[in-house]
């Protein structure tokens, strides 16, 4: 059984996000860190250190503009040279003044021309990358009843959702991301996944819903959404974090990690762990290094989907068919509660890696490195 479940972790892939190697912060603050990314390039180069001593990371998320180049096929070449590759395109039409009252679903057509040009911009950066996922998510809503007229901001998203989707290549698909609330404080365009599952729904099988786990009300059961998303069909991957209170974009497992085993188990349960299903973190380390906290959400991930392979799937079937309540959450609590480390060390170490990804990148040096020489010119941060 070991031999199956190292077999299935060694086959685990996760994408990091290009924005968690830049300065970051809350709405108050943006803290700025030492030997921080000046440039696309330079995230590249930092997440292929997250690659080099997790062995399962081989593809970075970027985000437009924040990642904007003149050549992105050159861009693409460069981090094949690191050894990874280009992920996800994630489009941006939350940050421009003209975006005040929403983007695709503006009232103004003018807007809504330039928020459906972008992201169309953001599909031929994918031809150019290799990219096959483009990632959209919409701070689009109102904050006053009244305020807009709901039934046609809906219209409104779905001529966008359709234009885009039309403009999909062979193999490339886009997953709508959804959440609760902000910015947009009294009705959200795209709020929950019912709503991001319906329009893509009508457009057809290249268009499919993206799960933030930090975007849902507090004790929302997150892995109840993956389960029936994945029956239907319709789950295209993750957006891994954790929050506490809010949209904390916090490492992923560290509020709940219970709750990211559940999802993990409904993932395999359901058929979704496979290259198609899209494990991609999202966050932002406001106050941890950047690279040490995608390597430690990377391992939270992996431990996760270790104690969910190690569920006894026919104790778990036999007890549900009996009735018998505790005897089905012992098997649920046995696998969640194995420490599965010394089998993840042992995985990395046949895989020709360091045991301890986090104690590597420490020996490693580059984090000196890049203090020493990333020195003059602006970081990378939001919004650029």
């Amino acid at each position: 059984m070991a031999t199956d479940i190292k077999a299935a972790l060694g086959r685990q892939r996760i994408e990091t996000p290009s924005w968690a190697f830049g300065n970051s912060g809350t709405r108050f603050k943006v803290f700025a860190q030492r030997g921080v990314p000046r440039d696309p390039y330079e995230k590249l180069a930092d997440a292929a250190q997250v690659h080099r001593h997790t062995g399962v990371a081989p593809t970075v998320a970027l985000h437009i503009p924040w990642d904007k180049v003149d050549d992105y096929a050159a861009l693409a070449r460069h981090a094949c040279d690191l050894g990874i590759a280009i992920g996800a395109i994630n489009s941006n039409v939350f940050q421009d003044d003209d975006y005040m009252l929403g983007s695709v679903t503006n009232p103004d057509p003018a807007v809504r021309r330039k928020a459906l040009d972008h992201l169309l911009e953001c599909v031929d950066i994918m031809d150019l990358t290799g990219s096959d996922t483009l990632k959209l998510w919409f701070s689009d809503g109102t904050n006053y009843p009244g305020q807009d007229d709901l039934r046609s901001r809906q219209d409104r998203l779905a001529e966008a959702l359709a234009a885009v989707y039309d403009r999909l290549g062979e193999g490339q698909r886009f997953l709508l991301e959804y959440k609760l609330f902000e910015p947009a404080f009294y009705a959200t365009d795209v709020p929950d996944w019912g709503t991001a599952y319906a329009h893509c729904l009508k457009l057809g099988p290249k268009a499919q819903v993206v799960v933030d786990t930090g975007h849902h009300a507090p004790g929302t059961n997150i892995e109840f959404i993956v389960a029936f998303l994945l029956r239907e069909g319709m789950l295209g991957g993750f957006d891994f974090n954790s929050r506490f209170y809010a949209d904390d974009d916090l490492m992923v497992g560290a509020a709940d990690p219970f709750q990211l085993f559940r999802i993990m188990y409904e993932v395999i349960r359901g058929g979704g762990y496979n290259e198609r299903t899209a494990f991609m973190l999202d966050q932002c380390h406001n106050i941890e290094p950047k690279i040490p906290g995608q390597i430690r959400s990377v391992m939270n991930v992996q431990e996760a989907t270790a104690k969910a392979l190690l569920v006894d799937g026919d104790a778990l079937a036999r007890a549900q068919s009996e009735g018998d309540v505790l005897g089905a959450n012992a098997v649920f609590m046995d696998a969640f509660n194995t420490d599965v480390r010394p089998l993840l060390a042992e995985l990395r170490e046949e895989a020709g890696l360091d045991p301890d990804p986090m104690s590597a990148y420490r020996r490693s040096g580059y984090a000196e490195k890049i203090v020493a020489e990333r020195v003059g010119g602006p970081q990378a941060g939001w919004g650029a």
